[in-house]
Order: structure tokens, then sequence, then C-alpha cells
């Protein structure tokens, strides 16, 4: 992999990494909206909703526009299709069955002493 699609896959994955800026993108799956719309639901500043914003615009995730006064936002797919590309390559694996795993898991468990469980955790 080339530094810049290294970097450039840095960038995406560090913007997704926050709760936030995740729960911005999925609101911007409906429709594109004004910075102030975005920052409705949120329990904070509208300072802090522009700082992630702002990196998610610099990731490449979203693009924002003025239009009269009012900046809207608008998702950006496209910068999303590189991490998608790269988490792929990790698809030759077989896919775990979280509920058989979380059942296997207990019965191991079971078979494990309470005393000897209790002084584990």
């Amino acid at each position: 992999m080339c530094p810049k699609m290294s970097s450039e896959l840095d960038t995406v994955f560090a913007a997704l990494a926050d709760p936030t800026r995740r729960s911005i993108l999925t609101m911007l799956l409906e429709d594109d909206m004004a910075v102030t719309d975005v920052a409705e639901p949120f329990e904070m500043s509208l300072a802090a909703i522009s700082k992630h914003l702002t990196i998610l615009t610099r990731a490449g995730l979203i693009a924002q526009e003025k239009r009269g006064r009012v900046k809207w936002c608008k998702l950006q797919p496209d910068a999303m299709r590189a991490a998608s590309v790269w988490m792929q390559g990790f698809g030759q694996f077989e896919p775990v069955n979280l509920d058989a795993f979380e059942r296997f898991l207990a019965s191991e468990l079971d078979d494990v002493p309470s005393a000897t469980r209790n002084s584990e955790v």
C-alpha cells in the first residue's frame, strides 16, 4: 500500500473512531443538513460540533458549503470506499457467529468453578 493511501486510510479511520462523528454520518445518510440541524440532537456546543465537522471534512467523508447564510453538510460516500475495499481484503476469513461464540463461552465458564471465576475478575 502506498504511503499516500495509508495516510488517507489513517485519516478516515481516525475520523470514524469517534461515536459523535459516526452519528453525524448516519444523520447525513438521510439528506444534506444545515450545521445547526446537525448540532441539534447533541448535548455539546456548536463550536464542538464544528470541530467534529472539520475532522469529517478533512477526512473527505463530508463536504460543507454555504448556501446563502447557512452552512450545509453533505455526505461524501466515495471517501469511505477506500476503507471499505481495504476491509474487504480480510473477507477471506470465516465470519464469526457471535451467538455460537457466546454459547461456547457460556459453556466453558460453566465448567470453571465459581470461586476461580470470581478471583479472576
